[in-house]
């Protein structure tokens, strides 16, 4: 099996690294926590746009994007506020839903998925949020929480049960919702978003949309598990560079065979996850959402980036707690990474009743 990016997937990855490495430190703020410049230019080159005509690109491309977009620590919500929502609407929307994409793909429309509820820890396609249908218009009441980029989300793609059994998919105007927004752990925008008899307008043409909804959450779990895999990268590299250059003693900690080893280890949980992540990629690219495959991936990263998270900041000691130097937000972000459609205690549960799904291999 060849996992080598072809040269069109590596130009996209160099073309993302240089539009996000020219604004390290220059993120202005309003209120977002992101650049709208960068944002801009993001769909300058085309990123916001992605997976929205799967024969130009996929959740390959999607993944190399948001390697970077981990690596570099980026704030830009190009997962949550386009390409996750964004993809829905392209695989279910009609032609006049559609038009909204060429607004997301040039960085004007944000948008957001809204479908985890309060009191919720892992994905399921049920909904407590109700949808009423009065002729032919609908009405939304409910609760959304947490709501990743819902602080900004100019159109909301909504899950609530449907009148009739089963669950729908719903396009709500952002400014027709009670907006509760706050900074998430790791410092990044989401919200809660409450219903009240809102405004909505039913996603295509309509029925029973679990299977998409269940779709759409393992294509928002790869793309966690790529923004993942680059955050330990960087975490990685940031420690074996302070390993070469820190003296103690008169010599570098890297002369020291335990601190070597323990960054050895480091690797090994870094290089699981990548193959977690390309695996989970590639599954997607081939049609296949399978909830195991997905919840096996969440898990690796998960474990691994506890692991390399923890051994980062031990690794770098007390500079490795300030606000100040990078290595801590990295693992604040792993630490949501994690904790988003389930951490990696969740996905091992889910995973438990397939035990019996293998054989036994025997030598």
């Amino acid at each position: 099996m060849d996992f080598d990016l072809t040269e069109e997937q590596q130009l996209l990855r160099d073309v993302t690294r240089d539009v996000l490495s020219r604004h390290d430190g220059a993120r202005t703020g309003d209120g977002s926590g992101w650049s709208r410049e960068v944002w801009s230019q993001l769909a300058e080159v085309g990123i916001l746009g992605l997976g929205f005509d799967p024969t130009e690109a996929g959740q390959i491309e999607a993944m190399v994007v948001l390697t970077e977009i981990g690596r570099r620590l980026a704030p830009e919500p190009v997962a949550q506020a386009a390409l996750v929502p964004g993809g829905l609407i392209a695989e279910l929307g009609s032609d006049r839903q559609k038009e909204i994409l060429d607004g997301v793909a040039a960085g004007e429309t944000l948008l957001a998925f809204a479908h985890a509820e309060p009191g919720t820890r892992v994905p399921s396609p049920q909904s407590a949020t109700r949808a009423t249908q009065d002729g032919d218009a609908w009405t939304l009441s409910g609760r959304k929480n947490p709501v990743l980029a819902g602080d900004t989300a100019d159109t909301v793609v909504v899950t609530a049960a449907l009148p009739a059994g089963g669950v729908g998919l719903f396009l709500v105007d952002g400014g027709a919702v009670s907006r509760h927004a706050y900074r998430t752990f790791d410092g990044r925008g989401g919200a809660q978003l409450d219903f009240d008899s809102a405004p909505a307008e039913l996603l295509g043409d309509g029925g029973d949309a679990a299977g998409h909804i269940a779709r759409t959450v393992i294509r928002f779990q790869s793309a966690l598990c790529a923004e993942a895999v680059g955050a330990m990268e960087e975490a990685l590299r940031l420690t074996t560079e302070y390993l070469t250059s820190r003296k103690q003693f008169g010599v570098p900690l890297s002369k020291f065979q335990t601190l070597t080893q323990r960054a050895a280890d480091m690797y090994v949980s870094l290089e699981l996850a990548r193959s977690m992540n390309f695996y989970a990629a590639m599954s997607i690219a081939d049609d296949r959402f399978d909830p195991v495959v997905a919840a096996r991936a969440k898990l690796q990263i998960g474990r691994s980036g506890r692991h390399i998270a923890q051994e980062a900041i031990q690794l770098h000691g007390g500079i490795g707690m300030t606000a100040e130097y990078p290595v801590g937000h990295y693992a604040a972000r792993l630490t949501a990474i994690d904790n988003t459609f389930g951490t990696a205690d969740d996905q091992l549960r889910l995973l438990i009743p397939h035990v019996g799904d293998y054989g036994t291999v025997s030598l």
